[in-house]
């Protein structure tokens, strides 16, 4: 009996919990209310499920409960009642289907006119390109990735040399505009998720996936990563800027494209750059800065700012005098040494002579 009370009343906090929630989801600024309304027929359907379940469950417990001298029938089939349960589900996962299909047919299918944003994953950071005026994105491979190169464009594919190259986490749309995203990873699974547009994919290593939508409210809206990616998983975090079409064209004017970047690296007065400000280009470029800030602020990594110089404990006991010759060992070959309070998670990422040079300048000059 008491389990049966415990049911209903279970049955009615979850009801009530469900209207008067606070975690509602946020406002759409999207096209998509396709997408919300099979979100609420999911939400029905499986919640009605739930009350007619639980509360069938408290009543047999009730109604069939245990009395002196009463004895259970047995009935070992009963197939009137089985195809009437079998015709009940079978049209209830049709309900929870259907919709669901129908509007993933409508998101994978961009329109004609919709303009391309590719978004690439890396832990842990988010990457934006957009296709020059040939309106086609350049080809592009894991192995030409470098501190030059970090998106991994093909050199020899002439329809990348336009491509406009955003390399922030912060990106800016054009409003009412459908947008076609195209999605890579360089490394691990990742997804790209934007609550208020309600759009969301997956992004496998080695495949192009894509959906699209169209931004239907200026603002400022922040972007995840919606599949667990490492440990800096919390911290890849992005956003999108939707803002009136004149105003995206002349932000969009002042991006680098592909072939400036090559032109601007293989400049003469390259050589004479200073090495911090080298440095810190190939630590947004090598993804260090997504786990150690500038501004010393708590990450997954010591931050920069003020290490060189420091004296850092070691796990197990022990302290290290942090200076050029400990920077140039650890990047190196991070697992060498573990400093307490961080996780010994850093790869060892593949750096030339000079690019240690400048990643080492540009620490020192945060200390």
């Amino acid at each position: 009996m008491a389990i049966a009370i415990a049911l209903v009343v279970l049955v009615l906090g979850s009801v009530l919990f469900h209207i008067f929630t606070p975690w509602w989801l946020p406002p759409l600024a999207s096209n998509w209310k396709t997408m919300d309304d099979t979100l609420f027929i999911t939400v029905v359907i499986t919640g009605l499920f739930f009350v007619v379940i639980s509360l069938f469950v408290a009543y047999t417990l009730w109604r069939f409960r245990h009395r002196e001298g009463s004895r259970a029938a047995y009935e070992p089939d009963n197939h009137r009642l089985e195809r009437r349960l079998i015709v009940i589900t079978s049209v209830g996962i049709a309900a929870l289907l259907a919709p669901g299909l129908w509007v993933y047919a409508d998101y994978v299918s961009p329109p004609s006119e919709a303009m391309t944003l590719e978004v690439l994953g890396q832990q842990w950071r988010w990457r934006f390109r957009f296709p020059g005026p040939d309106g086609q994105l350049g080809g592009s491979d894991a192995r030409f990735v470098s501190g030059a190169n970090p998106f991994g464009l093909d050199p020899s594919d002439t329809r990348g040399a336009d491509d406009i190259l955003v390399d922030d986490n912060e990106v800016r749309l054009p409003l009412n505009r459908p947008v076609n995203v195209v999605l890579r990873s360089h490394d691990v699974l990742h997804d790209f998720y934007v609550p208020h547009f309600r759009s969301r994919m997956n992004i496998v290593p080695g495949q192009v996936s894509s959906f699209w939508f169209t931004p239907t409210k200026a603002g400022r809206y922040e972007a995840l990563c919606a599949q667990l990616c490492g440990v800096g998983h919390p911290d890849m975090r992005g956003f999108v800027r939707v803002e009136e079409g004149a105003a995206f064209d002349t932000w969009l004017a002042a991006q680098p494209t592909f072939a400036g970047l090559r032109a601007a690296a293989a400049a003469p007065a390259a050589a004479s750059a200073d090495p911090a400000t080298v440095g810190r280009t190939l630590a947004q470029s090598k993804g260090c800065t997504a786990c150690h800030s500038v501004d010393g602020a708590p990450s997954v990594g010591p931050t920069w700012k003020g290490l060189f110089g420091k004296q850092e404990n070691l796990e197990g006991g022990g302290t290290v005098h942090v200076d050029e010759a400990f920077l140039r060992t650890f990047i190196r070959n991070p697992q060498s040494r573990d400093i307490k309070g961080f996780p010994n998670v850093m790869p060892a990422v593949p750096v030339t002579d000079a690019e240690l040079d400048a990643l080492v300048a540009y620490i020192q000059a945060l200390r």
